[in-house]
């Protein structure tokens, strides 16, 4: 049913509530991550000493991540220069091209990766095309766009509790 592929799998209030643990537990051993309002707030330059903190543990831990953004090259390669980790930018998401880029550069098969990210029709829908677990989680701050906002209201219905 198309319906499905709009649905993520697992829920999140934020990447913070996402330990290498569970993540280890799930079988799952790399991720693809949003930037936008998912690891930055929207227009952000540089990541917090927290989320740079986070992003480390998990790189400790031996989860693998990559970057994908359907921002511009230069600004995501500043962040993921900064976090040492592979990105896709222009990723033109939902389309499944940019996801598959990211799993040949996290060298994981889909099935041991979960796309994260804060929004259901580019994020979610394009992990779950690929074949991704499928992590949603809230968005960071509130400065969006009036499209982003007007979307958001389409995906309500799709959005689940956080999962424990």
């Amino acid at each position: 049913m198309f319906l499905q592929v709009l649905r993520p799998n697992y829920s999140y209030e934020s990447l913070y509530h996402i330990g290498p643990e569970d993540l280890k537990a799930k079988g799952l051993k790399g991720l693809i991550i949003d930037l936008d309002d998912t690891s930055l707030e929207h227009g952000g330059a540089f990541l917090s000493h927290e989320r740079k903190a986070w992003f480390s543990s998990l790189l400790h831990s031996g989860i693998k991540i990559c970057l994908v953004s359907n921002n511009t090259s230069v600004r995501v390669k500043n962040i993921s220069d900064s976090l040492g980790v592979p990105y896709v930018s222009n990723a033109m998401k939902p389309f499944k091209r940019a996801f598959r880029k990211a799993l040949e550069a996290l060298d994981l098969p889909a099935h041991q990766v979960a796309g994260v990210g804060d929004q259901i029709f580019t994020d979610i829908w394009g992990g779950n095309r690929a074949g991704l677990i499928t992590i949603l989680v809230t968005p960071l701050g509130s400065r969006e766009h009036w499209w982003t906002r007007m979307i958001r209201r389409v995906e309500r219905p799709f959005r689940r509790s956080p999962s424990p």
